[in-house]
């Protein structure tokens, strides 16, 4: 990630080095020990994702039973969403976090020893307890403890350090699975232990504690957000993402992959780790940019490229199409990404509890993950990828719509 930021305006006394090295804003520490997190927990991630859907098939379920194993993991976090918010509320972040953390770890390792699909069903659904807790956590400690002048190159660094996990590890993951499907399961769950370690460690729970004086802030509840067309615009934008770049990617692309261009997993991995370079340009750009120009261009820029190129992902006969294809579709995903995150955090603000509203549109893009596949699937079994895809795509590019009328979130 860049550590670029706007200079600010010189003194009268000219000493631009000098002047640039105090006026110049650092992502708290607190933020970038997230930041480490994130990058481990996605390199985890990485490395099961080529191989969960192919590994459900190993049971002998169609495609729409595979994909559902994804949604599993979603329908989860979806539920307990609001009750994550609640911990949050009397427990605090830091425990949270770690909780959430232990529960994905010690789900994942139960998947890996799974010799039935319903229990990969229920130890991967069971994941999605631990996993919504974390990422509220990790979410509300961002728009806490971010300034408004680096929203958007914070989100881009968190969402960075991910897609850098991302990068390495669905090749990583492709070839464990040549050691057997189970193994890159094994290796996730020692990773979140890992990355548990590390928020342990290094913050501490004092530090996030507020001052025994300090005003107990109001809470922005889902009807307070309902009223800002930017916020609703956000909701759509979320179940868009959820839908495309979270659940038909990772439950149909696989599939996708093994049926057209080949069954090696390593293949996979390739796909997955193309779309995720194109993640990561999109995210270092347009968080900088956005705090700059404005989050919403970035926004509808990103939904639509994000969207043309997942409705084309069905034409691609080879693997050369496939890869510029998936450098698209991570270049849109990128985009929005940080500037939807941005404009969330601008419209809670920092003088509002936004657990609520967090929440809701949370739970947005894990409705979109946890029906897209499942209709992908249904679409894969009675029709076609192509239809599969495309119709993602639209849904994708319809997303942008709401935000032709919404306002721009960022304060001049």
């Amino acid at each position: 990630m860049s550590d670029h930021t706007a200079d600010c305006a010189p003194d009268i006394v000219p000493q631009p080095k000098i002047a640039e090295t105090v006026v110049r804003e650092r992502i708290p520490r607190e933020i970038w020990v997230l930041i480490a997190a994130a990058f481990t927990i996605a390199l985890g991630y990485g490395l099961i994702s080529p191989v969960l859907p192919q590994f459900a098939k190993s049971f002998g379920v169609d495609a729409t039973a595979s994909s559902i194993v994804v949604s599993a993991f979603a329908f989860f976090r979806l539920v307990f969403a609001p009750g994550g918010g609640r911990l949050i509320a009397v427990l605090g972040e830091r425990p949270v976090y770690l909780i959430g953390l232990l529960i994905v770890a010690a789900s994942t390792g139960a998947t890996a020893f799974a010799h039935a699909y319903w229990q990969l069903l229920l130890f991967r659904g069971l994941g999605g307890i631990g996993s919504v807790m974390f990422t509220v956590s990790a979410v509300a400690l961002i728009v806490r403890l971010a300034p408004a002048s680096m929203r958007g190159r914070v989100s881009s660094a968190y969402g960075s350090a991910f897609l850098l996990g991302g990068i390495g590890g669905p090749v990583v993951g492709g070839t464990l699975g040549g050691l057997g499907l189970r193994v890159p399961f094994i290796a996730y769950a020692v990773l979140l232990l890992v990355a548990a370690a590390l928020v342990a460690a290094f913050i501490s729970g004092s530090a996030l504690r507020p001052a025994p004086d300090a005003p107990t802030l109001p809470v922005m509840t889902f009807r307070d957000g309902w009223r800002d067309g930017a916020y609703r615009a956000s909701l759509g934008a979320s179940f868009a993402n959820g839908w495309g770049n979270f659940g038909v990617r990772n439950a149909i692309v696989p599939l996708f992959v093994a049926a057209a261009i080949g069954t090696q997993t390593w293949l996979v991995g390739a796909v997955l780790a193309t779309f995720a370079v194109g993640n990561a340009i999109g995210l270092t750009t347009a968080g900088r940019l956005s705090d700059r120009r404005g989050r919403r261009p970035f926004i509808m820029a990103g939904l639509v490229v994000s969207g043309i190129a997942t409705l084309v992902t069905g034409l691609a006969g080879n693997l050369p199409v496939l890869l510029v294809i998936s450098v698209f579709a991570g270049l849109g995903a990128g985009t929005l990404s940080p500037a939807q995150q941005a404009a969330v955090a601008d419209i809670v603000g920092r003088e509002r509890n936004g657990g609520p509203a967090l929440a809701a549109y949370q739970m947005l893009s894990d409705a979109g993950a946890i029906i897209g596949p499942i209709l992908a699937g249904l679409l894969v079994d009675h029709g076609s990828y192509g239809l599969a895809f495309g119709a993602s795509g639209v849904l994708t590019v319809l997303a942008a719509v709401p935000w032709l009328r919404a306002r721009e979130t960022l304060s001049r």
